[in-house]
């Protein structure tokens, strides 16, 4: 059981800040906070909020430790590889602070459960990776009248801000829809799997998620209310946009729990062109055959490179203007994860309908060379 004197000698640094105090200390220790992905992001905040001593912190992620992940999320080891984030996280946040109470969700979060566990908490935080992810984490929060911290990164650049803070003077708050109103397609922007990330970055804009975080908790400094902060880890240079409340993208989030569990977000957010995935079998199946071309769409200097079949480069920027030079009667595509191809595909199709059997490789071929290594190595 923990002693008064061991609390104030652990917090006591932030404790004799004139701003922050011991009042300061008592709100973080009654307060819960929800993250919401345990990844790059997810991670440097969850390790911040619980060395600062937030009493409740809860973490959701389905997805588990990958050698992938160790150069931006350094919460885990690579002893830690296989298994999964949201245990591994609470196991060695505990061994950080064991005076706090720490909740792993390993599961997903979706229109079912998302409810369910944001209520309990009191700021939520927005580490996901995707669009679909984003869109149910904010209309929950709006539903559920919970204030919402949001990071992005992709490549140098971070995106900050702070979404449904509901102020004194009674004005509609700014939710993340006012940022992006028409929810963006699968492929419209790269994720770091397609664009890549310095590894850093997820752990500057991670830290300022907990830090906005510390300062909406404690009533301290000037939170990112209504703003977003980029970032760009190249040149150290930030700027700010301010952002307003939009009745048209007010109207388009659910009003109720049935409406909210009966959104699809994943469909809301997909190119709708997934008719043309084929999984590794059936690519390992064609990509020998007779009168198969497999087209890499990626840009000419990405990487990895596969080896072990025969393809061609030809970037996505320039797929229109050499489809022409496309003879075969069977075509697969891939890229770094299966956006960039997928949207190859349905641009090919378009041109030659059903004259070519045109594919798109699922998960692109950083799944495939995981896969094929797993294979290799008999597990």
């Amino acid at each position: 059981m923990k002693s008064e004197n061991t609390t104030y000698e652990r917090y006591q640094r932030q404790m004799i800040l004139k701003e922050f105090g011991e009042a300061g200390q008592q709100k973080l220790s009654q307060s819960k906070v929800l993250v919401i992905g345990a990844g790059g992001l997810g991670c440097p905040a969850l390790q911040y909020l619980a060395a600062a001593g937030v009493g409740t912190i809860g973490i959701v992620d389905d997805d588990i430790v990958a050698i992938s992940n160790l150069h931006r999320q350094p919460l885990y080891s690579t002893f830690d590889i296989g298994f999964s984030k949201a245990a591994t996280a609470k196991s060695h946040l505990t061994k950080l602070n064991p005076d706090i109470q720490l909740i792993a969700y390993n599961e997903r979060l979706t229109t079912q459960n998302a409810l369910t566990i944001i209520e309990k908490f009191d700021i939520i935080i927005d580490g996901t990776d995707n669009f679909a992810s984003r869109y149910l984490v904010n209309d929950a929060c709006v539903l559920l009248n919970k204030i919402l911290v949001y990071g992005a990164v992709s490549q140098f650049e971070g995106q900050v801000a702070v979404f449904n803070y509901q102020n004194r003077n009674g004005d509609a708050a700014v939710n993340y829809r006012d940022l992006f109103p028409t929810p963006l397609k699968d492929g419209e922007i790269l994720n770091c799997a397609e664009a890549g990330v310095l590894g850093i970055l997820p752990g500057i804009i991670g830290t300022m998620l907990a830090n906005e975080t510390i300062k909406l908790i404690t009533g301290i400094g000037k939170p990112l209310i209504n703003t977003l902060l980029t970032y760009n880890a190249l040149n150290n240079r930030m700027y700010e946009i301010s952002l307003s409340a939009n009745a048209i993208t007010q109207s388009l989030i659910p009003n109720n729990k049935a409406a909210f569990e009966a959104m699809n977000y994943e469909w809301l957010c997909s190119s709708g062109n997934a008719r043309f995935e084929i999984d590794i079998a059936t690519f390992n199946q064609l990509q020998n055959l007779p009168l198969v071309k497999i087209i890499d769409v990626r840009e000419l200097n990405e990487q990895p490179l596969p080896t072990g079949f025969d393809f061609t480069k030809i970037p996505l920027s320039q797929i229109k203007e050499q489809a022409a030079s496309i003879k075969n009667e069977t075509v697969i595509l891939f890229c770094q994860s299966g956006k960039r191809s997928l949207q190859a595909a349905e641009w090919l199709f378009d041109k030659f309908g059903e004259s070519k059997k045109i594919y798109s490789l699922k998960g692109g071929i950083l799944n495939w060379i995981n896969h094929s290594s797993t294979q290799y190595n008999g597990r």
